[in-house]
């Protein structure tokens, strides 16, 4: 054989070798894609599977009045007012959903943010160096990780949801100190929730709590207003951070709190200052999303007993299933044998395995299941009987 063809073969093994690699780390990292559809279901390749997963808590996403009001937005407004608001792209409607927003969860005023993940970033450069400390959950959500680091002072971690570590972490950091603490209000991984009114009693007057309460906002409490409703934590130490793309269906974010809050994230935040706003038939959207959650208490009670009626099947059939007020539940399987059972149990039942890989979790992975209010109690019994075989 010629040499240059030993150097082609060559070429050619190393080529498939990295592409072999190259499709396996997709596969590994990269999730198969899918498509929700029906508000219940996904397709997955050529099945219809139920889908118990995501956080579309009331599949608002698919709401036909939410819809309807994106298509008015697009012909009324057009799709995007391409300025920072801070120069020409302050449009009304910004300020109709600031307004709707704080009626909603009864704070001051509200502060639109281009996406969830950012309402924490913009807090954090508006308050950078007015904290001695930052206290921050071990497990808390990464955007609150990485406003802790853009917050210019000392971050000290303490233990999940425990309040007795909190005052040991707030002890050590001297009587002058001036604090934050940051924490998620529901937790996404299995619904848990901070203990709040907990950490406000043992927390100075100063000091402040940057409460993601993505998951919890429009879930949570009597009227929906998240954590602090939950809790029974009104306190304007709190600035709540939400999502729009989670109970409410649509997308952007929203930072509650005072006006004095608002003023310096206006001024004090680059991410702010520099970001192109909401797309104007999202804000549309938004505001019939919000008039949903907050006149149709009905499907904030779906929510709740779809989840505990799922939730007291599985402990009746001995699974041990934490008592949360969220509509979410965890399995951590042991092994990759137990995995690959329990997605083949799923599957059998015509059920999506919701297996994730997410920070916070184990990085073997789990089983994160949530219930919405839109399933149907067939598809809650199949739920349980995958589980319980």
């Amino acid at each position: 054989m010629p040499p240059h063809s030993k150097s082609r073969d060559r070429l050619k093994k190393f080529l498939r070798a990295i592409l072999s690699r190259a499709l396996y780390n997709l596969a590994v990292f990269e999730p198969e894609p899918l498509q929700q559809v029906q508000r219940t279901w996904a397709r997955v390749g050529r099945r219809t599977l139920s889908y118990f997963a995501g956080c579309d808590y009331f599949r608002l996403a698919s709401h036909p009045r939410i819809a309807a009001a994106l298509l008015t937005g697009l012909k009324r407004y057009g799709l995007n007012v391409a300025a920072s608001r801070l120069t020409t792209g302050n449009h009304r409607l910004y300020g109709q959903l600031e307004n709707r927003l704080a009626q909603f969860f009864h704070v001051e005023t509200a502060l639109l943010a281009s996406s969830g993940y950012l309402t924490n970033l913009v807090v954090a450069q508006a308050l950078a160096r007015h904290f001695s400390h930052a206290l921050i959950d071990r497990a808390a959500h990464p955007s609150l990780q990485d406003a802790a680091r853009s917050l210019d002072c000392p971050v000290v971690q303490f233990q999940h949801r425990d309040p007795a570590d909190l005052a040991a972490c707030l002890r050590r950091c001297g009587p002058q100190s001036r604090v934050i603490v940051l924490t998620d209000g529901m937790f996404a991984r299995d619904g848990s929730v901070a203990p709040l009114r907990q950490y406000l009693e043992g927390l100075p007057q100063d000091a402040t709590v940057l409460l993601d309460d993505a998951h919890g906002a429009g879930v949570l409490g009597a009227c929906g207003r998240g954590t602090p409703e939950h809790e029974g934590a009104r306190d304007k130490r709190i600035i709540q951070t939400i999502t729009l793309s989670k109970a409410f269906g649509v997308y952007g974010g929203a930072i509650l709190g005072t006006s004095k809050l608002r003023r310096q994230c206006v001024t004090g935040s680059h991410l702010f200052a520099g970001s192109t706003p909401l797309p104007l038939p999202l804000v549309y959207a938004a505001l019939e999303a919000v008039r949903i959650l907050g006149s149709d208490k009905r499907i904030r009670h779906r929510l709740k007993e779809n989840a505990s009626y799922v939730r007291g099947a599985l402990r009746a059939a001995g699974l041990d299933v934490p008592e949360t007020p969220g509509p979410i539940f965890a399995l951590y399987p042991r092994t990759a044998k137990a995995v690959a059972k329990l997605k083949q149990e799923l599957l059998a039942q015509g059920i999506f395995p919701p297996f994730i890989r997410y920070p916070g979790g184990p990085a073997s992975g789990y089983f994160r299941f949530v219930i919405s209010s839109e399933h149907s109690k067939e598809q809650l019994d199949r739920l349980i009987k995958a589980l319980t075989m």
